[in-house]
């Protein structure tokens, strides 16, 4: 089995020890991502822009998600983020989990971790 490892540059990947997405056994795993800006809506649109990116450099979309997790400090703010993320998985939304947890750091408002299918 080949295994591809694919990185943002981010200097926390080298520091934490973990890279953006690995392609293997069939899917392509991204890791917790979080976003920037100021708000949730902010931080869930930059968080899906650098998984898309990395998707992209797979050789996937959106479109082939199996399982997508939330995770958020406060609940409350989930349903702010409803319609980027119907707009962002279309008629192809993946199984899905949203949790209430602490961030690494207090400014974060929401992280995302994905699952696709690769190609």
């Amino acid at each position: 089995m080949t295994i591809k490892r694919i990185s943002t540059g981010s200097p926390f990947e080298p520091k934490i020890g973990y890279c953006r997405a690995v392609v293997a056994g069939g899917f392509v795993h991204v890791a917790g991502t979080v976003g920037q800006g100021d708000t949730v809506v902010e931080q869930c649109k930059s968080a899906l822009d650098v998984i898309g990116k990395a998707l992209a450099e797979a050789g996937v979309g959106f479109e082939d998600a199996v399982r997508v997790n939330y995770y958020l400090p406060d609940r409350a703010e989930f349903e702010l983020c409803w319609p980027i993320l119907s707009e962002t998985f279309g008629a192809n939304p993946p199984a899905a989990t949203m949790v209430e947890c602490g961030l690494i750091d207090d400014k974060y408002r929401i992280e995302i971790e994905l699952t696709a299918l690769a190609r």
